[in-house]
C-alpha cells in the first residue's frame, strides 16, 4: 500500500514538474526564457528544451509575418487638400530579445510600428499631389470637362515610390531604435476624400458625367438626321433614275410599236384599214343596234361590200 501511494506521488509530481521543466519550439515560433521578467535565452530552433521549473518562463513570439492595419486618418497633401488613407505594414521579428525589451509583445508593437508609419506617411503625403496619392491624372478637355486619367508613369509609379520610401524609413528608424523587427513591406490600402468632401466631389462628378451624356446625345442626334438625311437624298435619286428609266424604256417600247405599226401598214393598207374597222364594229355595234349611215362613209363601205358580195 505505501509503495502503491509513493507510486502515485511520483506520477503527480512528475505530472506537474515535467511541464514546468520541458517545453517544445515549434518552426515558426520564438521561444524566450525569461525569470523574473528578464530574458536569460533566446531559442528559435524548433525542438526539446528545458528550464529551471516554476522560475523561468517560455515565452512564445510568432517568427511568421506578421500584420499591423494603421488606423484610416487625414492627411493634408502638397495642395493642404485632406486625404483619408488607410494602410497596412507587414514585419518580422529577427531578434526576439530586443523584441521583448522594447516592444515587450505584439499588442504594443503593432501600436508603435502605427505610430511611426502614420508619421512617415505624414511626411511623404505632404510632399505629393492629390492625384499622385489617390491615382489618376486630372485633365480639364475641350469640352470643359473634368476628367482623371490613370498614368502608369504618374500616379501608379508615384504610389509604388511613396510606399517604398515610407517602408525603408521606417524600417531604418525601428533598427535604429533597436526594436529588433524588419519592416518587410507597407501599402495603402485607401486612399480618398474625406466624408466632408465627399457628397461635393460626386456631385461635381455626376454633373460632368451630365454634361458629357449630353453632348454625346448631340452629337448622336446630328449622327441620326446627317444619315437619314443621306439615305433620303439616295431614295429620291434612286426614285428619279427609275423613273427615267422606265420613261425611257415606255417611249422606246412605243417607238418599236409604231415601227412595227408602219411596217405593217406599209405592207398591206386594205387589210390594215378592213381589221380596223372591224374592231370599230366590235366596238360600236350590238346585237340590237341600228346604224344609219351614209352612203360614202368609210364605215358603210365595208359593210356594203360585204352585202354586195352576198349571193
Amino acid at each position: 500500500m505505501k509503495t502503491l501511494i509513493a507510486l502515485v506521488m511520483v506520477v503527480i509530481a512528475a505530472s506537474i514538474v515535467v511541464p514546468q521543466t520541458a517545453f517544445t519550439v515549434d518552426q515558426t515560433q520564438h521561444v524566450l526564457v525569461t525569470r523574473f521578467g528578464e530574458v536569460q535565452r533566446s531559442i528559435s530552433e524548433p525542438g526539446l528544451n528545458f528550464k529551471v521549473p516554476f522560475i523561468d518562463t517560455a515565452v512564445r513570439l510568432d517568427k511568421r509575418l506578421l500584420r499591423v492595419d494603421v488606423d484610416a486618418r487625414g492627411f493634408p497633401d502638397v495642395e493642404n487638400q485632406f486625404l483619408v488613407i488607410d494602410a497596412y505594414v507587414r514585419y518580422r521579428i529577427t531578434n526576439p530579445r530586443s523584441f521583448r525589451e522594447t516592444l515587450v509583445n505584439e499588442t504594443q508593437a503593432a501600436s508603435r510600428i502605427s505610430d511611426i508609419v502614420t508619421s512617415q506617411l505624414r511626411a511623404e503625403v505632404g510632399q505629393r499631389t492629390r492625384p499622385q496619392i489617390i491615382g489618376g491624372q486630372i485633365t480639364v478637355g475641350a469640352d470643359g470637362v473634368t476628367r482623371v486619367e490613370p498614368i502608369l508613369e504618374g500616379s501608379v509609379a508615384a504610389r509604388e515610390a511613396l510606399t517604398r520610401l515610407v517602408r525603408e524609413r521606417v524600417d531604418a528608424r525601428v533598427k535604429t531604435q533597436g526594436f529588433g523587427i524588419e519592416i518587410v513591406d507597407v501599402r495603402i490600402k485607401r486612399a480618398d476624400f474625406p466624408d466632408t468632401i465627399l457628397e461635393n466631389v460626386y456631385a461635381r462628378m455626376r454633373t460632368e458625367r451630365e454634361v458629357q451624356a449630353q453632348k454625346l446625345r448631340a452629337e448622336g442626334e446630328e449622327t441620326y438626321l446627317t444619315i437619314t438625311a443621306d439615305v433620303d437624298r439616295q431614295v429620291q435619286v434612286i426614285a428619279a433614275e427609275a423613273e427615267e428609266t422606265s420613261d425611257r424604256l415606255r417611249g422606246e417600247g412605243e417607238a418599236e410599236a409604231i415601227r412595227i405599226l408602219a411596217a405593217s401598214l406599209e405592207r398591206d393598207p386594205e387589210f390594215f384599214a378592213f381589221r380596223r374597222s372591224l374592231e370599230a364594229y366590235k366596238a360600236i355595234i350590238g346585237s340590237d343596234d341600228a346604224l344609219i349611215l351614209k352612203p360614202d362613209s368609210d364605215l358603210f363601205r365595208y359593210l356594203q361590200g360585204a352585202a354586195l358580195s352576198t349571193p
